[in-house]
Formats: structure tokens, C-alpha cells, sequence
């Protein structure tokens, strides 16, 4: 199968740009900056991808690849700080520029050749950088220019080395997708093999080479990423399955048996329920750290399946729904980007846990993972629920879990969703539910004041949930679930509504 592969500098775009080029249906895969050029020379990647990144290539210090990789004669595109990467290994000159350029920006383009072919005239695109080429290297030519930065996109034809000073991943930028398929199609030369239902019978197989005759304990929430992994892993390797659903206290209302009801009437997938909510909630009384609230859950889910690998094994394997933004927004994924935050089921599990990891999802996007659940025929009812987190409300509460606020936002998470249904808004959104914190505010409940919760709706949209804008709902719509909840939740007087995107915010607040 044909693949690009993209190394990670850091940049908030970098998963982007694979997603832009699955989406033409070829493979691409995020490495690490600094993977050795022999480590790519196996695997044999129709094109590198340098993605950009926070630093500037002529700061002490600043993240380099392995240089060998501009001798395996694999067609290189290097975005931002990739392009200043390329500018200075081949001996130009980067240096800070008087005029940063930050937003949209008119390019103009001087050579509609390879890179910029069947894109006529102009485009608008976005830059992101404070840095700008003084002198391009020798062999190159200016493919396109904009009024602060004369060589915005380089070539050097005989090495196939390319640099772009914006960003076409984003869609902000016009035509940008068409810029990568040109680079992924005509210049690198791969074929748009890579589809779901290949990807499917792929994985099978690996399952069942990996697993044998072992028996796997599958983790299931009833959200789409573990419910996927379940039907794909009950294919795979039948009775050597055993579904667990662990109910820890944070869940949505009626979650349990919905859950409880599509295993055993749905999907015909035998289902072990753990109750365990005493423990979790126990184990997050005075906890307020959100990470160390994400590595508490996660922990106890361990302690929770040894437990069950005691009593109802053994086991020899582990399965989870792990996704692709899970292990990027963890920081594991080998690049120099943050830590964003550390899902539970990536850097939660314990060392201890005598069970081997499958995590047959860990290289998808959710949007992927609902293309593969419809490969596996699962049903269009359960793919259209909104997706809800492994840790639960414990995600949704600022501050201390307690009973009281679990209360609250599963109460007024419920109120949300149900007029998102009635209004016929629930298939429109993403995703929807109700937050609470330690911050409080005077109320008037009848004639009395009350000092109560302040009750925050998030209502967002997403592709893949590693971007997402906050939805701009009718106000009618905003001010009848603010007063039901003012009305039928105890405890709230205030009902506020959050309109912060992802970035620079998170779509969960813990």
C-alpha cells in the first residue's frame, strides 16, 4: 500500500495534514521529527511531508530531521518551518522577518507547474510565521510569492524538494487539499489504494495473527470508538471475547442499560457489567488536578480488569478504543508538540497490568472509525449517538468530583440533548452536554436567595474532534434549556453558554 509520511515538528496542524490526504484516499502517517532516514528508506513512503512547528531553524537548539533523508530520493514537501528546514540545509538563508504574517494572505502564483497544477489564477491562504526566506538556495526556483515574502513556495525539480511558507492543510487555505493530492498524486506518485473495507479485512487478519487462540477482555463504554472495537474483535476472534462495561459513577443518564441492550440485543455480544462506582468516586474525593484526575480513572479501569482477569480468566490481552487524536493530544506520538492532555486509556494504565495492549483504532480518526463501524454493519442508530468520554463526567466537572455536581451535569446534560432532539438539532451537532465547577452565584428561587452552581452548556462541531467550533444555536433554543434547567435541576441558578473553539480550547474542560 502506497503511504506519505509526515514528520512532526510540533505544529497544531501536523495531524491535519494527514487527515487531508486520507481524505484522498491515500495513506499517511504522523512520525517523529527526527525518524532515521534508514527507518524510512524500509519503509518505503512515496513522499516525506516536513511538517511546521513553534521553532525557528536558526535558534541554538531548534528540532532537525535526520538529514539522510534528503538522499533517498523520495519527494520531499516541506510546510513552514519545513520549509525553512529545507532553505537552510541547502544553503539559503532564514532570518526574522520585519513583517510577520499571521491569518490570510493573498498568493500569488508564478508558476502553475506540478505543485500548483489545474489551480488558476490566485488563492487566498494562510500563514503562520515570523520568518522569511532572505536568500533561497541555489538549484531553486520561486513557485509563488505573496507581498511580505517573496519565495512563499520553492522548488528545486531535480531533487524534488518542495517548500511552502503557508499552511495548505487548513481550510482556510483555497484549493489546499488539491495542493497535497498534486503533491501526494503527480509528483509523489501514489495510488489512492487505501480504503475502509481493505482496511478492515487488513486488521482482521493482523488480529487474529497477533491474538491466535488467546483470550481478549474488550473494554466498552457504548460509545462508537469501543462498540467498534468490540464488533470488529468479536469478528475476528469470536467466543475468545469477553465484553466488559465498567459503571463508574459518571455516567449519562440510562447509560447502563442502553448499553446493556445493545450488546445483548443489538450486536448479540455476550456482556460482563461491573458496578464500581463507590471506588472510582471514592478514589477522586479532593482531587482537582485535571490530569491527575485522568491518571486516577485510568488506574482504577486497571484495578477494575485485573480484577475481572482474576475472576472471569485469564486473559492475555487488553482491548481498547484507542484513537489517533487520543495518543496525539497525549504527546506520545514522537513529536515535539505539548501535552494537551493525557487520556486515560493512553497513559493511565498501569505497568503492573499483566495484560498485553490491542488497540485496533490507535492509527484512525473518529470520522474513520464511523466509516469502519458502517463497514461492520453497525447499526446507524448507535453511529448517530454523540460521543461521550472514557472518564465521564469526571471530564465535565472543574474542580472536585462530588456527588452533588455529578448530579448536575448528568441532570442538565440530559435536558440539553433532549431538546437538541426535539428541535431536531441533536444530528446537527457534534457534540453536547453541560459542565459544572466550584464556581457559584446568587439565585432567586421563589422569594428566597439561593448561592448555587453556575451550569456551563457546551455545544460544539467536529470532524474528527481534534478541531471544533462552538454551534451557533437559536436563542429561543438557548433560553428554553437554560430554563429547564433553572427550573428542574436543584442546585443551578446560573446557566451560561460557552463559545470557545477548539483551538485554543478544549471541547471537554478537564
Amino acid at each position: 500500500m502506497d503511504r506519505i509520511v509526515v514528520l512532526d515538528f510540533g505544529s497544531q496542524y501536523s495531524h491535519l495534514i494527514c487527515r487531508r490526504i486520507r481524505e484522498a484516499n491515500v495513506y499517511c502517517e504522523l512520525l517523529p521529527h527526527d525518524t532515521p532516514a534508514k527507518l524510512l528508506r524500509e519503509i518505503e513512503p512515496k513522499g516525506i511531508i516536513i511538517s511546521g512547528g513553534p521553532a525557528s531553524i536558526y535558534v541554538e537548539g531548534s528540532p532537525k530531521p535526520d538529514y539522510g533523508i534528503f538522499d533517498l530520493g523520495i519527494p520531499i514537501l516541506g510546510i513552514c518551518y519545513g520549509h525553512q528546514l529545507i532553505v537552510d540545509r541547502f544553503g539559503g538563508k532564514i532570518r526574522k522577518s520585519t513583517v510577520r504574517e499571521y491569518g490570510s494572505s493573498n498568493l500569488v502564483i508564478d508558476d502553475h507547474d506540478g505543485l500548483f497544477s489545474n489551480i488558476n489564477g490566485n488563492i487566498r491562504c494562510w500563514m503562520s510565521h515570523s520568518d522569511t526566506a532572505e536568500l533561497i538556495p541555489k538549484g531553486f526556483d520561486v513557485l509563488a510569492h505573496t507581498d511580505s515574502s517573496s519565495s512563499a513556495a520553492i522548488v528545486n525539480r531535480n531533487k524534488k524538494l518542495f517548500g511552502i511558507q503557508f499552511h495548505p492543510e487548513v481550510l482556510h487555505t483555497e484549493r489546499g487539499t488539491e495542493i497535497l493530492k498534486n503533491f501526494s498524486f503527480q509528483i509523489s506518485g501514489a495510488a489512492p489504494t487505501w480504503n475502509m473495507k481493505d482496511y478492515l479485512e487488513k486488521t482482521i487478519l493482523e488480529i487474529q495473527r497477533s491474538v491466535g487462540s488467546n483470550r481478549v477482555m474488550c473494554a466498552v463504554s457504548g460509545g462508537i470508538d469501543s462498540t467498534t472495537v468490540a464488533v470488529l474483535l468479536h469478528r475476528a476472534v469470536g467466543n475468545n471475547l469477553r465484553c466488559v462495561f465498567v459503571n463508574h459513577g459518571l455516567l449519562r443518564v440510562g447509560e447502563e442499560e442502553l448499553v446493556v441492550q445493545t450488546f445483548e440485543r443489538v450486536l448479540n455480544i455476550p456482556l460482563l457489567v461491573v458496578n464500581a462506582s463507590e471506588r472510582f468516586i471514592t478514589r477522586l474525593t479532593g482531587i482537582t488536578d485535571p490530569e491527575e484526575k485522568r491518571m486516577i480513572i485510568g488506574d482504577e479501569f486497571a484495578r477494575v480488569f485485573s480484577d475481572v482477569a482474576s475472576e472471569h480468566g485469564p486473559f492475555q490481552w487488553l482491548a481498547q478504543g484507542t484513537l489517533y487524536p487520543d495518543i496525539i493530544e497525549s504527546g506520545v506520538s514522537g513529536g515535539p508538540a505539548s501535552v494537551i492532555k493525557s487520556h486515560h486509556n493512553v497513559k493511565g494504565l498501569p505497568k503492573w497490568l499483566n495484560l498485553k495492549v490491542i488497540e485496533p483504532l490507535s492509527t484512525l480518526y473518529k470520522d474513520e472509525v464511523k466509516r469502519l463501524a458502517v463497514a461492520l454493519g453497525i447499526p446507524a442508530q448507535l453511529l448517530k449517538r454523540h460521543p461521550f468520554p472514557g472518564p465521564g463526567l469526571a471530564v465535565r466537572i472543574v474542580g472536585e468530583v462530588n456527588i452533588e455536581k455529578i448530579r448536575i451535569a448528568r441532570e442538565s446534560s440530559k435536558i440539553v440533548e433532549d431538546e437538541l432532539m426535539a428541535e431536531g438539532w441533536y444530528d446537527k451537532v457534534w457534540q453536547a452536554y453541560v459542565a459544572v465547577g466550584d464556581d457559584k452565584a446568587v439565585g432567586v428561587i421563589g422569594d428566597g436567595r439561593l448561592y448555587g452552581h453556575i451550569a456551563i452548556i457546551r455545544v460544539v462541531d467536529s470532524v474528527d474532534a481534534m478541531t471544533a467550533d462552538w454551534v451557533r444555536l437559536p436563542h429561543n433554543l438557548i433560553a428554553k434549556i437554560s430554563n429547564r434547567i433553572s427550573n428542574e435541576v436543584e442546585g443551578v441558578t446560573w446557566v451560561t453558554y460557552a463559545v470557545s473553539s477548539k483551538p485554543p480550547a478544549t471541547i471537554e474542560p478537564q
